[in-house]
């Protein structure tokens, strides 16, 4: 009969995806891989243990691998690995290496010539993004710094990029984050608070940089719990060059094509926006 179970392989090291929040989240190749391991390597082995009794799951044994010791823990797992074992690797919630410790673990064991394989699931990132109804390039920055000179510093640098800005951000920072992100980004920007993803009280809002503040003071609920804050991209600002050939490309476009398509496809030629491309296809339509 076939067995469509898949437990984690001796001498590789499997990077395991957990949840965000609703436990329910946790995937089957998890599951699997969690049952199975010689060894589980754990951000917080406390955390970690915690779903592992939701789950019913009798670990291997279980290790300590965090920022301040991923070197030498790295070092004794290369060893375990070299013995054979199989090494499970999960952060506290979501993807390792996602603004959280694992990469310098990837990194080692690669070095060291030893297989690793991802097991996907839960990212608070693509959680996020997958309701923030971004279209284009978008960028992941992670946590900005703790230290408000600092923090506006690195937003000041991230002024010029063209893409929407993904960003994580804890309670006890998210006013005086979202106060610096209007002061220098300016109040236009489309702001989504993700707040709490995947647990009970989740809550998404999604406004103008400039009403954000206000929002956040409106209920303390609102402040409350883990953030994933999306910034949309900056408008874009043709020149009058620019401009002048974008509209030489539509009127020819919608000679022959419906105004949508002609509006996509001009978007395609000339890299102007296609919303705004569409506002002036319809604009030529009346005239004509």
């Amino acid at each position: 009969m076939f067995d469509a179970t898949q437990p984690a392989r001796p001498g590789v090291l499997h990077i395991v995806a957990t949840p965000i929040g609703n436990l329910r989240d946790l995937g089957q190749r998890a599951l699997d891989v969690l049952k199975t391991a010689d060894i589980i390597a754990a951000e917080d082995t406390r955390t970690t243990q915690g779903l592992l009794n939701t789950q019913q799951i009798q670990a291997g044994k279980l290790t300590p691998l965090h920022d301040h010791n991923e070197a030498a823990a790295a070092a004794r797992l290369i060893e375990a690995l070299r013995d054979g074992k199989s090494v499970a690797y999960v952060s506290d919630a979501g993807t390792p290496g996602i603004s959280d410790p694992g990469a310098r673990l990837v990194n080692l064991v690669r070095a060291a010539g030893f297989e690793i394989t991802p097991i996907p699931g839960p990212s608070a990132v693509a959680t996020a993004l997958s309701v923030a109804g971004i279209e284009g390039a978008w960028l992941f920055y992670g946590f900005l710094p703790a230290k408000p000179a600092a923090r506006r510093k690195v937003l000041q640098q991230l002024t010029s990029r063209p893409e929407a800005l993904v960003l994580y951000e804890a309670p006890h920072r998210i006013e005086e984050t979202v106060a610096d992100l209007l002061a220098v980004l300016g109040g236009e920007r489309t702001l989504l608070l993700a707040r709490e993803l995947t647990k009970k009280f989740e809550q998404l809002h999604a406004c103008p940089l400039a009403q954000a503040p206000a929002w956040l003071a409106a209920d303390d609920n609102h402040r409350r719990g883990e953030f994933v804050l999306v910034i949309s991209a900056p408008e874009t600002v043709e020149s009058d060059a620019d401009a002048v050939e974008s509209r030489r490309v539509l009127e020819i476009l919608l000679e022959d094509l419906p105004l949508k398509q002609a509006a996509q496809l001009a978007a395609r030629i000339t890299g102007a926006r296609k919303n705004a491309l569409y506002e002036l296809a319809l604009t030529l339509k009346q005239e004509t």
